[in-house]
């Protein structure tokens, strides 16, 4: 159990997402004032949002002193939410993030937040022996996700099963420390940080987890554009952490503008990040 002189944050990344945030967030609140009432904070990051998703979170913020929102009017992306909420991330013990759609339950969280206590960074799996799927994906997004998986293992060696998993937590150590290297902005946010995590020495713990795939999935509907975003965001991770990457100074142009051409965030590796890399 959380023990009682430990607080959380909770970040929930939101795009467009009027019809379901509202029951994600009074479901989490529900749970988290029953169980760790006082500990925990719950911070929407609003990422280009062109519908009622403000105003809707922005009522149960008066309505709940737990419940925060992080608004960005311009399209940053599930990984610039992210990174934007853990840099303004109160003085907590945890970060953790999840799904607006409520994939991931608040009692699995929970449950995911407990196995911390003795751990660097819990992360749930869909594809570890024990996890329960009470509604899968399709299996072209299954199919998707294990060539991507495959992709991901060549390159970096992280020995995670299911790295796109959105449940996740690590400590407040972690956060600081890996803060400097997260840069992608796009869905392949979560290689970036397992693998800035790992780079600075701390533990992944993978925890078979449970999970209900939700209907109207905004992956799905753009499925070939995200996965080539995708493969683009860890092949230019990998370059990065290559002894090359100082030399191709004349073609970081070009990588913008290949995002803005798929209509990708991007956020630039600068030259003090090259400096600082080992």
């Amino acid at each position: 159990m959380l023990a009682p002189d430990k607080r959380f944050l909770l970040l929930i990344p939101a795009y467009n997402e009027q019809e379901r945030i509202e029951a994600t967030l009074r479901r989490y609140v529900e749970v988290f004032e029953k169980r760790v009432a006082g500990q925990y904070s719950i911070v929407v990051v609003l990422n280009g949002c062109r519908d009622r998703t403000l105003e809707i979170v922005q009522q149960l913020c008066d309505e709940h002193d737990g419940v925060g929102v992080l608004n960005f009017p311009e399209r940053i992306g599930k990984g610039g939410a992210l990174i934007r909420g853990i840099a303004a991330a109160p003085e907590v013990d945890w970060i953790g993030y999840v799904d607006a759609d409520g994939a991931t339950s608040p009692e699995e969280f929970l449950r995911l937040l407990d196995l911390c206590n003795e751990r660097d960074c819990v992360i749930g799996s869909r594809w570890l022996p024990g996890a329960i799927l009470h509604r899968e994906q399709t299996l072209t997004r299954q199919f998707a996700s294990r060539i991507f998986h495959l992709i991901v293992q060549i390159l970096f060696r992280l020995d995670v099963k299911d790295t796109q998993c959105p449940a996740k937590v690590f400590s407040q150590r972690v956060s600081i420390s890996v803060q400097s290297k997260l840069r992608i902005a796009d869905l392949a946010f979560d290689v970036n940080l397992l693998y800035a995590i790992k780079r600075a020495g701390y533990s992944i713990h993978e925890e078979a987890t449970e999970w209900t795939d939700q209907l109207g999935s905004k992956v799905t509907q753009t499925l070939f554009r995200s996965s080539l975003v995708m493969f683009l965001s860890v092949l230019r991770l990998r370059v990065y952490y290559s002894p090359i990457y100082r030399w191709l100074r004349p073609l970081r142009p070009l990588e913008e503008w290949v995002y803005l051409r798929l209509r990708a965030p991007f956020i630039p590796w600068g030259d003090e990040d090259t400096k600082r890399k080992s």
